[in-house]
């Protein structure tokens, strides 16, 4: 077994109709690893808070790799205004969060909904606007800690939902032949 580096892989490149909501996450590696694992999966856009760190931050850089220059990204001022825009425009917003009507992240099913919104919350406070979401969607966890990393619950749900999209175009590809 040889392992492979950069040069020698070549990726099945394709976006999927996500875009990342980061509401109000402060730590500059968060935010570079957010470009990371996003681009990684195809996602199509990433929102931050104005109050998240700049792109320019060496911290975010460096993590983020090159990423920065391959996903879409904008900036906002007010949560509540970007959810409703973002719910007009057909999106469905779902927060990566532990509420007690969130769902198990592999029994919810992604499938159901064209495009999605995957809320992540602060990284002290959670997502405070619950209200504003269409559904959330838990990770179960078996150990005695109840909580990950942020970033590391969005490549969770990242592999979950783009698992179940690539199985529905599958599967809508092999019924048209």
């Amino acid at each position: 077994m040889k392992q492979l580096h950069h040069e020698e892989i070549t990726n099945n490149q394709q976006t999927y109709p996500i875009t990342i909501v980061c509401d109000a996450i402060r730590t500059p590696e968060n935010i570079g690893m957010c470009f990371r694992i996003s681009e990684s999966f195809g996602v199509e856009k990433i929102y931050l808070h104005e109050s998240s760190p700049s792109i320019d931050n060496r911290s975010v850089q460096r993590t983020a790799r090159n990423t920065i220059n391959q996903i879409d990204f904008d900036r906002y001022q007010d949560f509540e205004q970007l959810i409703h825009q973002l719910k007009k425009e057909g999106n469905t917003i779902i927060g990566i969060e532990v509420t007690d009507e969130s769902i198990d992240i592999q029994d919810f099913d992604f499938t159901n909904h064209h495009k999605i919104v995957l809320l992540l919350g602060s990284e002290r406070r959670g997502i405070e606007n619950t209200h504003l979401l269409d559904a959330t969607v838990a990770i179960p966890m078996y150990g005695r800690n109840s909580s990950i990393n942020v970033i590391h619950s969005l490549a969770i749900a990242l592999y979950e939902t783009t698992n179940q999209l690539k199985e529905r175009k599958t599967v809508t590809t092999n019924e048209v032949k």
